[in-house]
């Protein structure tokens, strides 16, 4: 399933509905644009608290599966840490398709 959402994630790239980069992440968290953010399995501890934090203070769903190299790829771009989904749609079909493992 966590194919289905990586593809998810790269036609939400194209479709101009997320970000990846992690000043943006945090400024769509911050301002409630954000509907939900991915997180790489693989996140260094002091990175997942800070999105753990954020996340939880803004009430942002937050989902974790794939590594950073996976999300990267997904995206045709470097490694991923996290990833921002701004759209609704997009957020709640990742979500599900994550939430079957």
């Amino acid at each position: 399933m966590s194919d289905q959402a990586l593809s998810l994630l790269g036609l939400a790239r194209r479709a101009g509905k997320l970000t990846w980069h992690e000043a943006a992440n945090l400024a769509a968290i911050r301002s409630g644009r954000a509907k939900l953010l991915v997180l790489a399995v693989d996140a260094g501890q002091s990175t997942e608290k800070k999105y753990l934090d954020k996340c939880l203070s803004f009430r942002i769903p937050l989902v974790r599966f794939s590594t950073r190299t996976r999300l990267g790829e997904s995206l045709g771009v470097s490694p991923r840490t996290a990833v921002a989904v701004l759209d609704l749609g997009f957020a709640t079909k990742i979500k599900e398709l994550t939430d079957e493992k």
